[in-house]
């Protein structure tokens, strides 16, 4: 490494340089006792800012040529302009060290992951998509970082969470022992549907919160806990969640599609009632999604307010559809900003990192409140991230349907 801007990693140079015995090792242990990211005084003594200092420690029985390190967004504009190498970590001479610094605002969250290298640096480094897939699914989380990890969809590592001290709390994310609801596992009209009721027996559900991405929020990233916990602390009242299946029908489902977002109003909530006893009132029903999920949640709300009354898009894909002439990019914001206005309450957040999303959601916003739209919008310092949506859609449930926020 040439100029090292961690006092940590300097320390450990120099004690290397000077035959310090036992050097590497009092590093190693430090940073295990301290986890790891590093987080350390910004350089420029910036208090908005912290220097973040990854940290690889090398397999002796099979040293690594390379290390990538891929932190969720950051790294992926990199790979979406062709040029990976600023990623590349560096290895500390005369050690087992690898590590690479990040200058981040003292709030940001994202997850992370390790992709050590055995071979060609230009295999390592390229970005076309297949070899884009074919890293995440070989991607590794931090070992020394002490944080719960970010669970993976199918045969994927988890991810290990970078969270500065700053981010948003996320008081719901944690392992606190709670009663717990019941989840049942269904089919209906051949699509799957998780059901989560609340905690106790015979609670009737006060409100409805359909979700979509299912198979990532049920049995990927537990939201039924996370809706237990909530529940246990009064800040949200008894409720009904449905946890909607992609069925690999995401890109169909999920823009802006009048069937399936009729499925959910017509055959899915009445259902739900039927069933369970969710209450049919749109004032008590959110629909909520990320990315293209945010988009078919605010479409959602649009197409059939008498049903959704409340929606939670998070880093909403609002540039579709870029490619359809009749439509045309950003189409769901002229609907809103051209169509009568309904009788709805939204919650929009994206990240700052998303560069690819976040005028888009900005122009959105900024339609809704000129039309007089009760609207919520956040921006939070991460990217297109679990690690972000998850302490976001708590808020967000909390926001419309807690004692605070319901009206």
């Amino acid at each position: 490494m040439t100029a090292i801007p961690s006092p940590a990693l300097r320390t450990l140079r120099d004690g290397v340089r000077a035959g310090v015995p036992g050097a590497e090792a009092e590093f190693w242990l430090r940073a295990e006792r301290l986890g790891t990211p590093l987080v350390e005084a910004d350089p420029d003594g910036d208090p908005a800012h912290r220097l973040v200092t990854f940290l690889w420690r090398d397999d002796p029985d099979r040293p690594s040529t390379d290390v990538l390190l891929l932190v969720h967004t950051v790294t992926d504009r990199d790979r979406h302009g062709g040029d990976l190498t600023r990623h590349l970590m560096r290895r500390v001479a005369g050690t087992s060290v690898w590590a690479l610094s990040h200058r981040l605002r003292s709030d940001h969250r994202a997850s992370y992951q390790f992709l050590p290298g055995h071979g060609s640096r230009a295999e390592l480094l390229r970005t076309d998509r297949s070899s884009w897939r074919s890293a995440l699914d070989r991607a590794l989380p931090d070992p020394l970082n002490a944080a719960p990890v970010l669970p993976s969809l199918g045969a994927r590592r988890p991810a290990s969470v970078l969270s500065l001290p700053e981010a948003p709390p996320q008081p719901y994310a944690g392992q606190a022992t709670v009663p717990r609801g019941s989840s049942t596992e269904h089919e209906l009209t051949g699509r799957r549907v998780t059901v989560r009721l609340p905690p106790g027996e015979g609670v009737a559900p006060e409100a409805v919160a359909v979700l979509l991405d299912g198979e990532m929020w049920g049995p990927v990233l537990d939201l039924g806990g996370t809706l237990d916990r909530m529940h246990a602390a009064g800040a949200l009242p008894p409720t009904a969640a449905l946890l909607v299946d992609t069925m690999g029908r995401r890109m169909d489902d999920l823009t802006c599609d009048e069937a399936f977002t009729d499925w959910l109003a017509d055959t899915l909530l009445p259902w739900a009632a039927r069933e369970f006893g969710a209450p049919l009132r749109p004032d008590r029903t959110v629909v909520a999604g990320q990315s293209a999920g945010g988009l078919a949640a605010a479409y959602a709300a649009h197409r059939r307010p008498e049903r959704f009354g409340l929606a939670v898009s998070q880093s909403g894909s609002f540039w579709w559809p870029e490619d359809d002439p009749e439509r045309g990019p950003e189409w769901l914001t002229r609907q809103y900003a051209t169509g009568e206005r309904r009788p709805v309450r939204l919650w929009l957040e994206v990240g700052l990192q998303e560069w690819m999303l976040l005028a888009e959601n900005r122009r959105l916003h900024d339609v809704l409140r000129d039309r007089g739209y009760d609207v919520i919008y956040r921006e939070f310092n991460g990217g297109h991230d679990y690690a972000c949506w998850r302490g976001g859609l708590a808020d967000a449930l909390v926001g419309l349907l807690g004692p605070d926020g319901a009206r």
